[in-house]
């Protein structure tokens, strides 16, 4: 089998195509059914199918299936990923879409964090205010 990169990480595969099983087996992490589901999404792609009807993959796509892990981790978008990936494919930097959609990853994180602190605190003043038997302290 032979691998190579292109521009931007862009892959081009020669060599044997593996079964969904064999996928979801190996390095990928994922389940019969996840690779079904980002197949059917249209994030990946088979191949051909065997005349059992299998999906059949170049095994490159395990590689792309840690990207997907990695971006899915940092709830990016499935619309966003299918973008970042079709830009990969296509040998044409996209780099510029992958660090905005990370920039706008931490915002949309720190956002949140700042509204559980406040609930946090809000959540202890209750809780400090609470009798032993469950009813409000008196003032």
């Amino acid at each position: 089998m032979f691998i190579s990169t292109g521009e931007c990480g862009a892959l081009l595969v020669d060599g044997p195509a593996l079964r969904i099983g064999q996928v979801a087996e190996g390095d990928s992490g994922l389940s019969v059914k996840a690779v079904r589901f980002y197949c059917d999404e249209g994030l990946i792609s088979a191949v051909s199918r065997t005349q059992g009807v299998y999906r059949l993959f170049h095994s490159a796509v395990v590689n792309e299936f840690a990207l997907i892990l990695s971006l899915r981790a940092m709830d990016v978008p499935l619309p966003e990923l299918k973008r970042i990936l079709d830009g990969r494919r296509s040998g044409f930097c996209k780099g510029s879409a992958l660090k905005t959609s990370i920039q706008d990853r931490i915002e949309s994180i720190n956002a949140r964090m700042s509204e559980l602190e406040l609930m946090c605190a809000e959540l202890s003043g209750l809780l400090g205010s609470w009798k032993n038997c469950g009813g409000v302290k008196p003032f």
